[in-house]
């Protein structure tokens, strides 16, 4: 016969063994649910490291599109710059010149100048000697 005591202490242990059967599953389907989140987790991070991946080659692609712009614009200014540097040479040349010319003229217009050109201009009687023999 089986005691009391015995009888007592099988159903404590059908308990315990019944309350860490449930344990374990709750365990096993926490596993489960965590290794569902954690997939789906890794999942966005992969299609992030994508999405971040575009993006920055898309950075990539308008800096140096911008940078190819700013040469453009500089090698433009360049140009701007030489043709204007030219023009005001032709400027410089021309002024020079329509300053020696007017300068010329106003030389030869003032008194002096009208006696330096009268002079040079007109000749001078010559003194001749008449040798009587």
């Amino acid at each position: 016969m089986i005691s009391l005591v015995h009888v007592g202490k099988m159903r404590v242990n059908d308990q315990v063994l019944e309350r860490l059967e449930r344990v374990i599953e709750t365990l096993q389907e926490n596993n489960v649910k965590m290794g569902q989140m954690l997939a789906v987790h890794d999942e966005k991070l992969d299609k992030q490291d994508r999405i971040d991946a575009v993006l920055f080659e898309k950075v990539e692609s308008l800096h140096r599109e911008v940078n190819r712009q700013s040469a453009e614009i500089k090698a433009g200014c360049e140009r701007d710059i030489r043709l204007v540097d030219n023009r005001l040479r032709m400027m410089e040349k021309k002024m020079w010149s329509i300053f020696g010319a007017l300068s010329i003229i106003s030389f030869i217009v003032s008194p002096v100048g009208q006696r330096i050109i009268g002079t040079t201009l007109t000749s001078s009687p010559t003194a001749s000697m008449i040798v009587a023999e």
